[in-house]
């Protein structure tokens, strides 16, 4: 079911939303895929600042782990000076597509090690941490444990070769790396030998740990159904299933037991990361500290604007802490992190909103077919970004719904809705009445000309708000977009009935002039309407349309919705250019390997 408009939104006084992205890891580049996520969150973000909301937008590259400790010592440079390399190559993508971050920063940092401590000797203190031994695939080459997604053998389940260590891509099947048959190393090609080690665990299965996460997963809106039936399967309400991380599933719960074990936070060096206090040679696993993260960009922020931090993540805060994520890492939003959070004596998450994966043209991306496409490729063809923040805005509907971004319907949309039907407006008229009536708008037809059928179309475009309000905070953008793009029909349509252009060869005749002047300025004020509830998802156009067509700098508000502030218009040049098969068939080329 869709999430009700908060009242304050509704009669909007000012929230605070402390909103975050999933951290994308430090070992490589900015895809189409990543991007969903981030334009969705930045539209949502730029909605409630619209509104007159105040929102911290947070997120930071992902760091740690084994991965980037490997990738660096085969590039030949430090691990720090690779994740400094990605984030400016990181940060460079998500301007270029207009991700508006309030402060993007990185887990490698002092306020995050000290975050992460602190929460760990808070578990501590609350009896959640325990240390026992295990058994680990150990390489005897390079003389390091192996992590699950470095071992390669046979699928224990189903004989399927090459598989990882921790799931089969052949059947599915989820088993411990000790299971995998014929094991390699994928760092050394050696065989992995079976060795104890100690490791630390979080111990979620704690009967308190259980209650509290079955009373947060309960409350209303704070989940997607699907991510809330999920999470339901995970705390032992319905039958258990294959997950993610099999260390903190017990598999073999009974149908209405807790399903839930403990969690390994802990790897053994080599590995970049943190050092556990008082463990020498032992680190916290990346999944520990790159959520805390969220928290270590949200401090350092507030030591820049002069917040104070407790106010934000205290458990009596009002803020809201909004997470957007992928479905893949539903699993560590939801069990993980809020009782990490919560026994740590911190407030948890008010939303975690989850979306699907990305396909193109109904497949899997693929580097062969040229279809794994980099946010930096698209830069490089010179592709407009707001033409792909666009349609996936026409393609999320707040679900876990995987989405295609299809490029024949790609190119039909943009140049049918952004170029036909939303630019095309403003062209229609602003020029008569720059010429006949000197950039001069009459006001709204429905003090004017109360009854008329320009009164009505103002009326349809303002009383189209909240309709369009309530799409967008429950990231209905498809919704929306159908909605607006219903708008700037009526919107043409109007324009079709009046034709501008044959009244325009009438001056002379009073009655025409007047009705060319009415005609085009209901046109403009309602393509000002239409800017002001499309700017979250196109804000450099409708910035431009704003400096351009209505010589305005100063942003436009959601209530213009209704009472457009705009009296003049000038001429200006197009403001979107239609999308060519050529460059997509550039792009696709470019990205073939």
């Amino acid at each position: 079911m869709p999430s009700t408009l908060p009242p304050s939104a509704l009669n909007p006084a000012a929230r605070v939303i402390f909103l975050t992205s999933a951290l994308p890891y430090a070992n490589g580049a900015i895809h189409l895929g990543h991007l969903v996520e981030y334009i969705q969150t930045d539209i949502w973000a730029r909605f409630q600042r619209l509104r007159g909301h105040e929102v911290v937008y947070i997120c930071a590259d992902d760091t740690h782990g084994t991965p980037i400790m490997l990738r660096a010592e085969k590039e030949g440079i430090s691990p720090e000076a690779l994740i400094e390399r990605v984030w400016q190559e990181h940060t460079r993508d998500f301007a270029a597509f207009g991700i508006q971050f309030d402060r993007y920063y990185s887990t490698h940092s002092e306020e995050n090690r000290q975050l992460s401590e602190q929460i760990y000797q808070a578990l501590k203190d609350e009896g959640l941490i325990e240390v026992r031994e295990i058994a680990q695939m150990y390489d005897p080459v390079r003389e390091m444990f192996l992590p699950d997604r470095f071992i390669k053998g046979d699928c224990p389940k189903c004989g399927a070769k090459d598989q990882y260590g921790d799931s089969c891509e052949a059947c599915g099947a989820t088993y411990a790396p000790t299971d995998l048959k014929n094991p390699v190393s994928a760092v050394s090609g050696a065989q992995p030998v079976t060795r104890q080690s100690a490791h630390h665990f979080f111990r979620l299965s704690d009967p308190r740990c259980v209650s509290f996460l079955q009373d947060w997963a309960l409350a209303s809106g704070r989940l997607q159904p699907e991510a809330a039936n999920k999470l339901k399967e995970w705390l032992g309400e319905s039958s258990p299933r294959a997950t993610p991380n099999t260390t903190a599933i017990n598999h073999s719960a009974e149908p209405g037991q807790a399903s839930l074990g403990d969690w390994d936070i802990s790897r053994d060096a080599p590995y970049f990361g943190f050092e556990i206090p008082g463990a020498p040679g032992k680190y916290f696993y990346v999944w520990l500290d790159a959520p805390i993260g969220y928290y270590a960009g949200l401090k350092k922020w507030c030591a820049e604007n002069h917040r104070d931090f407790l106010e934000f993540v205290n458990p009596e805060s009002e803020v809201e802490q909004v997470h957007f994520i992928g479905k893949d890492i539903l699993y560590f939003h939801t069990l993980f992190w809020p009782a990490m959070l919560h026994f740590s004596g911190h407030r948890t998450p008010t939303r975690v909103f989850a979306h699907g994966f990305l396909t193109v043209d109904g497949a899997k991306m693929s580097k062969s077919r040229g279809t794994f496409i980099t946010a930096q490729s698209y830069s490089d063809q010179k592709l407009n970004p707001e033409w792909l923040r666009y349609y996936f805005a026409s393609k999320l509907n707040g679900s876990l719904e995987d989405l295609d971004l299809n490029f024949n319907d790609f190119i039909a949309k943009v140049n049918s809705d952004l170029v036909g039907k939303f630019a095309n407006i403003a062209s229609r008229s602003s020029g008569f009445v720059v010429k006949h009536f000197g950039g001069s708008l009459l006001q709204d037809a429905r003090l004017l000309a109360p009854g008329s059928k320009h009164a009505q179309l103002e009326d349809r475009l303002a009383g189209s708000a909240e309709s369009l309000a309530q799409a967008y905070e429950d990231r209905d953008t498809a919704r929306l977009v159908r909605e607006l793009a219903a708008l700037m029909d009526a919107v043409n349509e109007y324009v079709d009935a009046y034709k501008p252009w044959e009244l325009a060869k009438k001056m002379s005749d009073p009655e025409a002039a007047q009705t060319l002047h009415r005609v085009c300025s209901t046109t403009l004020r309602c393509f000002a309407r239409l800017c002001a509830a499309v700017a979250p998802i196109l804000p450099a156009t409708t910035d431009r349309a704003l400096a351009e067509v209505f010589g305005r700098s100063n942003g436009w508000r959601w209530k213009e919705i209704d009472m457009p502030e705009v009296s003049q218009v000038q001429a200006f040049s197009h403001l979107m250019a239609r999308v060519d098969r050529a460059q997509i068939d550039s792009l696709i080329a470019a990205n073939r390997s």
